[in-house]
């Protein structure tokens, strides 16, 4: 059976509070960055998940290892005490957030190419035009 979890870290990133969310399904791990602002409170925050969760995009998944499937009670409490007080984010999801701001990087090189092209097109074929207007005649 499939297994999916959803972990939302908030923490302050000079100047301002981000939202990791990370999401895992089968060994896969995708990320999704969210920048809040002022400190959001646990109502705001509850009422961003209910109305803007569908919007986020999420990084390329990331593989990660299975954790044991039976974890004791006192255990489970003890690592939830250490992620309540961890700061920041896991490696795991740093990477995929790294790999999805490389991809809009390499996305946004491409379109800015593009563009560039496309007006070089453009401003030869104005050039181009006018010289065929000047050699016209009367």
């Amino acid at each position: 059976m499939d297994e999916i979890s959803c972990k939302l870290t908030v923490f302050f990133e000079d100047p301002f509070w981000v939202g990791v969310f990370e999401q895992s399904l089968d060994g896969q791990m995708q990320v999704a960055k969210v920048t809040f602002g002022t400190e959001p409170s646990d109502q705001m925050v509850l009422h961003w998940i209910l109305r803007q969760f569908h919007l986020l995009v999420f990084s390329p998944a990331v593989a990660i290892k299975a954790r044991p499937k039976a974890v004791r009670f006192k255990r489970r409490m003890r690592l939830a005490r250490q992620e309540s007080q961890a700061k920041g984010v896991g490696t795991k999801a740093m990477q995929a957030i790294s790999k999805q701001h490389e991809a809009r990087k390499n996305q946004q090189t491409a379109l800015a190419r593009q563009e560039h092209l496309r007006k070089a097109a453009k401003k030869y074929a104005l050039k181009q035009q006018k010289r065929k207007e000047k050699h016209r005649g009367h």
